[in-house]
């Protein structure tokens, strides 16, 4: 079977790859019909990954029907549609102990340090899997994974109907944020320096939308929250300065939420956090939160309509690479 691998950086091929087969009886094999391009698969095509190794199959946004199941498989039968978990952990760690088992001693991420979806086939244990509705198509479908991300993010806020939400970029992962956060309830400030995205903003559910090149963008965050500060900060920029901003903007007994793999340091003064005695939350891939997107897309919550701007089939990678590089897309998704 054909597959899409990595094998160094900036080296991309279509290769031919043994057919997989079931070898466990808890495994389900799986026709891969669409697969998103991620930020991190970007990451690592370019050889900017901190966590990636090579050569590497990418790909961990996958749909795809099940062909075939293994004898002790109980929640599938051939012909499901289903999407794929991104992960898989070793289930005895303290973190997968303490229902933490994104952040696994020893967890494999798949397109990352396992060979992900990028193949016409593929198989997962069962628990690797969820069932999307059939009336879902599988390009649409893909994008219930990034909404996982976004999911992740808002409850590690902890964020509830009385908070004030700043997502502090509103592109590609801001809008997940925003549309997710719209399900909890509470006010959503969104803040980017283009005026589009902050148009899509207020469609998908911001009450309020600041360019970030304001002059006055501390004092109109204030405003917009009544004057006290975001109660949550989920920052979707995620780089050194915009920590720092969100450490000095949120308000008394706020959480900053950070989704982001930069190495670079920020420079934040202990008394900012200690003064406001503010929680610094990680937020990393998802845990349990595919079964909760899943029903938000079957409820209409989430309005993915417009958010697919590019269609290719596998073996034009390279076109859509092209289209990466132009930086004029929204998502990117990949057919089998």
């Amino acid at each position: 079977m054909k597959a899409l691998r990595v094998e160094e950086p900036n080296k991309i091929a279509v290769v031919e790859i043994p057919e997989v087969k079931l070898e466990k009886d808890n495994e389900i094999l799986i026709k891969v019909k669409a697969a998103g391009i991620c930020g991190s698969d970007i990451s690592i095509y370019l050889g900017k990954s901190p966590v990636a190794s090579y050569p590497r199959i990418l790909g961990h946004e996958v749909t795809g029907i099940v062909q075939e199941i293994a004898n002790s498989v109980t929640r599938f039968e051939v012909g499901d549609h289903v999407i794929i978990k991104q992960t898989e952990s070793c289930n005895m760690c303290y973190a997968c102990k303490h229902g933490r088992d994104n952040v696994c001693v020893d967890l494999k991420v798949r397109g990352v340090n396992i060979d992900g979806g990028y193949r016409e086939h593929m198989t997962v244990p069962e628990t690797s899997a969820y069932l999307i509705p059939k009336d879902l198509d599988f390009k649409t479908a893909v994008l219930i994974e990034p909404f996982t991300i976004a999911f992740q993010a808002c409850a590690r806020g902890r964020l509830q109907e009385d908070d004030t939400l700043l997502v502090y970029g509103a592109g590609a992962l801001g809008s997940t944020i925003i549309q997710v956060a719209k399900s909890f309830g509470c006010k959503i400030i969104a803040v980017d320096i283009e005026e589009d995205k902050l148009d899509q903003a207020k469609r998908l559910g911001a009450a309020y939308t600041i360019n970030g090149k304001s002059p006055t963008l501390k004092e109109e965050i204030q405003a917009a929250s009544n004057d006290y500060g975001p109660t949550v900060c989920i920052d979707s920029v995620c780089n050194p300065g915009s920590f720092e901003f969100l450490v000095d903007v949120v308000g008394n007994a706020g959480r900053v939420v950070l989704m982001g793999f930069d190495t670079r340091v920020s420079e934040i003064a202990q008394f900012k956090i200690t003064a406001k005695e503010l929680d610094i939350i990680g937020s990393r891939l998802q845990h349990d939160k595919f079964e909760k997107v899943i029903d938000l897309f079957a409820r209409d919550i989430i309005q993915a309509g417009d958010m697919i701007s590019h269609v290719f089939n596998f073996k034009d990678i390279k076109k859509a690479f092209d289209v990466v590089s132009s930086r004029k897309f929204r998502k990117i998704v990949l057919t089998f």
